[in-house]
C-alpha cells in the first residue's frame, strides 16, 4: 500500500482518451511524465454518485490543466464500460463526453496498491491521491461509498503543496491562494497565530 509522502511504484495500465481512444499497457511514469497527477478512483460506471462526481471533475478541469496538472480517473470497469458510459447522455444515467483519461484497473491491481478497495464490495473507495511533480503521494482523499468528493478542496490541495514547494512556508487551515502561508518556526507560528485567530 502506497502511503503519503512515499513515490508511486510504477504501474502498468489500460485507459480511455478523451478522443475515445484505447490505449494499453501504459506506464505510469511514462504517461505522468514530471507533471502533478490526480487519480481519481471511484466504484463503478452506471452506479449513483459516482457520474455527479465526474461531471463536476470534468467542469473542473480548465483548473486543473491551468496548473499543469494532469487528471486519471480509475475504476475496476473495463475501458469499454467507460466508452459506453460516456456515450450515454446524463439524462439517462451517463456522463457523456469528458475532458480527462478514464484508467480500467480490471485486475484491481492498482486500487489494492493504493489501499483503496473496499474491503466487501470489492471495488474502489472514493480516493482522491495527489501527487506532485516528483512522483510522491502528497494527499489521498478517502470516501465510503455513498459519499461525494469537493472537486474545490483537492484543487486547494495541489495549490497548497505548490506553495510549499516554491516559497518554503507552511499552510494552515483553510490556506487559500492569496491568503497569508506560515513560516515553519516558533516565531512564524506566534506571528502568524497573533494575526489570524482573531
Amino acid at each position: 500500500m502506497i502511503l503519503v509522502g512515499q513515490t508511486v511504484p510504477d504501474f502498468r495500465f489500460n485507459y480511455l482518451t478523451p478522443e475515445h481512444e484505447f490505449k494499453k499497457n501504459q506506464l505510469f511514469s511514462e504517461y505522468r511524465t514530471q507533471s502533478p497527477c490526480l487519480i481519481f478512483f471511484y466504484p463503478l460506471d452506471f452506479t449513483f454518485v459516482c457520474p455527479s462526481e465526474l461531471i463536476a471533475l470534468h467542469n473542473a478541469m480548465p483548473e486543473f490543466e491551468k496548473r499543469g496538472i494532469k487528471v486519471l480517473t480509475m475504476s475496476v470497469d473495463s475501458e469499454y464500460s467507460h466508452l459506453a458510459w460516456q456515450k450515454t447522455p446524463p439524462s439517462k444515467g451517463g456522463i457523456g463526453s469528458v475532458a480527462f483519461d478514464m484508467g480500467a484497473d480490471v485486475s484491481h491491481h492498482v486500487c489494492q496498491l493504493f489501499g483503496v478497495e473496499h474491503h466487501a464490495a470489492k471495488i474502489a473507495l472514493r480516493a482522491a491521491i495527489v501527487i506532485d511533480s516528483h512522483g510522491v503521494v502528497k494527499a489521498e482523499l478517502i470516501h465510503d461509498l455513498p459519499i461525494g468528493r469537493q472537486i474545490e478542496e483537492i484543487l486547494r490541495i495541489f495549490d497548497a503543496v505548490e506553495h510549499v514547494e516554491k516559497h518554503g512556508e507552511v499552510c494552515p487551515a483553510n490556506w487559500q491562494i492569496g491568503k497569508k502561508a506560515m513560516t515553519p518556526t516558533p516565531t512564524g507560528v506566534a506571528e502568524y497565530l497573533s494575526q489570524e485567530s482573531k
